[in-house]
């Protein structure tokens, strides 16, 4: 297993310290490679909506092996995957949920929530890297 207690701790520390940098509070939840939860966490008062979406977030990167950006684009009207989470009410399609991927092969994924788009996507590439730094 890639995602061990201590690697998914470090990922929580990562994720707290790049939002208090931001100055918001989040919620961050870690997925195993099947979208299975690993660890979830609440920081300070992050939004309540937050508590369900990460967890979301998290399984919708591990199982579609995309950011949860790319596959709400993909699932618009028209689209590749249009109306995939009707299939699968897990899915997820709000910004801030990343895979994580080790050896080319999907390891988990991650969701952050509780600020704009853009925050959560900062927090969530900088948690990414901080990943991909301790596997090498």
């Amino acid at each position: 297993m890639i995602l061990t207690d201590e690697l998914c701790d470090k990922l929580c520390a990562a994720a707290k310290e790049k939002s208090r940098e931001i100055g918001i509070d989040i919620s961050f939840a870690i997925s195993d490679e099947n979208g299975l939860p690993r660890v979830y966490r609440r920081y300070g008062e992050a939004l309540v909506l937050s508590i369900t979406l990460v967890p979301g977030k998290a399984y919708t990167a591990a199982v579609t092996q995309c950011k949860t950006k790319d596959v709400a684009e993909a699932a618009a009207e028209g689209a590749s995957l249009m109306a995939i989470q009707t299939n699968d009410p897990r899915i997820t399609l709000v910004a801030g949920g990343y895979p994580l991927f080790a050896d080319g092969k999907i390891a988990g994924g991650i969701g952050v929530g509780g600020g704009s788009e853009a925050q959560d996507c900062e927090i969530a590439e900088y948690v990414v890297s901080v990943f991909n730094e301790a596997i090498k």
